[in-house]
């Protein structure tokens, strides 16, 4: 329960509209109850033909407590809807802020898919502990325990079986509920997550999957994803008809007893034959105020399950830890070294990389070598602060000065050093909206210049729209080449210092990869270029250097 609890927490800033909220709604409550009581003496009255002003008064209660009903109806929803709303908005923001500080190596066994649906399903589902579970039960104990004593104060046994039956549907239900299933409800969040994962594959690796013929196999894998879901759904179903079930019959043996103990009152001559009316349906009316409580009551370990995912993304270690005083990154042109340095992932038992001596001086152009599984894309998410070095040092060198990167901020780091990924990621928007990542708000003329070092302005120039070109999901409509022009437009209009390159010929066939690297000599001016790839002979020329060679081995050695 420690994950409810967390989310407990997080309504405190909301506490006085939860509370105006869980009053409205037993006044709406105990209006529907008073509408019920009032209406059985009014008719009950009315049938005894008495003068006509002795039932004025009940005419007006029944004409309030109807009015009432609905205006504090609305002003609960209203109240519970906007207390909701703010917690889910701060828990949004808290969740994705922790997100940014996690990603990418402290996500890294996290599919997107299951991540995704705890971002949204999740956190979105938060909301029933505010709006189904805590008012609900909230506004039920107050209108019961009035119920119950005005039941009582009329014929004591009838309010002890009013009592009874109130607490069998409030707790005795959603027991049985719960036991039959409790499984599935904590159940259903992994199992939408790994729905979600399944489709996305899907969806994501179509191509691939239709000219492999793996269709049948690709479409079993979510069918039998789905299969689990709806298994978990009907469970669930289940529980909540056993529950209604139950708190059917405890409304109805309470309503029996509450009519069988009034009938004996009458007889006895201790309840007015008015009162009796009272008595037998004022049951029925508190009854349907406590049985929104059996499926309020059976949400709770589908909201504990997903409180836990949410908590357990909340609390995982970060990757880096902020210097409390950072240190500035040099002025100038920057240049990388690292000694003796190993990096290990979190949660890994040996490091991704082993014992690294690197040298890159400010404005040099240096190549990194190494086999795949050698540790290149390790040491350029570390360059950017991503990781934390678990030997040796890593450090942003200067012309004046030098800073070790565990003493600068992670947010100074990637303003000064940037990264231009093997793959990089493209968004489904315009060719101006993936490039203004680097820079929000940078004009059009910005845009061009970037796009002019980077030799794809003319191809923009000839497209219909120009830079508001649709690229398509992941940059469908763009070639290999294209996309990793478009990411390195967007490392210049970053204006960065020290510019790492994680294999940035790796979708380009041989000319397209020379005319690359030619036009990247251009282009970076005076910045530092640290190039990790596994084609080093594209990089034989004048001016580049010859850095170390990763070796996978080393690294299947430590391990």
């Amino acid at each position: 329960m420690n994950g409810l609890r967390s989310m407990l927490h997080a309504g405190r800033p909301v506490t006085a509209r939860l509370v105006l909220a869980a009053v409205a709604g037993a006044g709406a409550a105990g209006a529907a109850v008073g509408l019920a009581s009032t209406s059985a003496w009014l008719i009950s009255k009315a049938a005894q033909q008495p003068p006509i002003l002795s039932l004025f008064v009940a005419v007006t209660a029944v004409r309030a407590f109807g009015i009432a009903r609905g205006v504090l109806r609305y002003a609960e929803r209203l109240a519970a809807h906007d207390a909701a709303f703010r917690v889910l908005g701060e828990l949004r923001a808290t969740v994705y802020g922790r997100l940014v500080q996690l990603a990418p190596a402290g996500l890294a066994e996290l599919r997107s898919g299951d991540l995704l649906a705890r971002l949204v399903g999740d956190v979105d589902g938060l909301a029933d502990l505010w709006l189904r579970v805590l008012l609900p039960y909230g506004s039920a104990l107050i209108v019961a325990t009035a119920t119950v004593l005005l039941i009582g104060w009329l014929v004591p046994a009838a309010g002890l079986a009013v009592a009874a039956g109130l607490l069998v549907t409030a707790l005795g239900a959603p027991v049985v509920a719960g036991a039959v299933s409790r499984r599935a409800e904590r159940a259903l969040s992994p199992a939408r997550g790994e729905l979600a994962n399944a489709v996305e594959d899907v969806v994501a690796g179509a191509p691939e999957i239709l000219a492999a013929g793996a269709e049948i196999r690709a479409v079993g894998g979510v069918r039998a994803a789905d299969r689990r879901l709806a298994a978990a759904e009907r469970r669930s179903a289940l529980g909540a008809g056993v529950g209604g079930l139950v708190a059917g019959l405890a409304a109805g043996a309470s309503t029996w007893l509450a009519l069988v103990t009034g009938i004996l009152a009458v007889r006895a001559g201790q309840l007015d034959v008015v009162a009796l009316a009272v008595v037998a349906l004022t049951p029925i009316a508190i009854h349907e105020v406590v049985a929104p409580l059996v499926p309020a009551a059976r949400q709770l370990p589908g909201l504990e399950a997903s409180a836990e995912r949410v908590t357990d993304v909340m609390a995982r270690p970060e990757p880096v830890d902020e210097p409390s005083v950072p240190k500035p990154v040099p002025d100038g042109p920057l240049g990388i070294r690292a000694r003796a340095l190993g990096i290990r992932y979190p949660g890994a038992d040996t490091d991704a990389l082993v014992g690294l001596e690197l040298a890159v001086a400010p404005g040099t152009r240096v190549v990194v070598t190494g086999a795949s599984g050698s540790g290149k894309s390790t040491l350029a998410t570390a360059c950017l602060r991503f990781l934390e070095p678990a030997t040796g040092c890593l450090e942003l060198v200067g012309l004046a000065s030098t800073v070790d990167l565990r003493h600068a901020s992670g947010s100074a780091v990637r303003e000064a050093v940037g990264l231009c990924e093997q793959d990089p990621h493209i968004f489904d928007a315009t060719l101006a909206d993936n490039l203004r990542l680097a820079r929000p708000g940078a004009p059009d003329a910005e845009l061009e210049e970037a796009l002019e070092a980077a030799r794809l302005l003319d191809w923009v120039r000839s497209l219909p729209d120009g830079l508001a070109t649709m690229v398509g999901e992941h940059g469908a409509r763009l070639s290999g080449g294209q996309r990793q022009r478009i990411a390195l437009a967007r490392a210049l209009l970053a204006e960065v210092r020290l510019l790492i390159l994680d294999e940035p010929t790796e979708h380009l066939d041989e000319p397209t990869a020379r005319a690359f690297v030619a036009d990247l000599e251009v282009v970076a001016g005076d910045r530092t270029l640290l190039v990790l790839t596994h084609r080093p002979e594209l990089f034989e020329r004048p001016g580049w250097i010859r850095g170390p060679e990763l070796d996978p081995a080393a690294v299947a050695a430590e391990g």
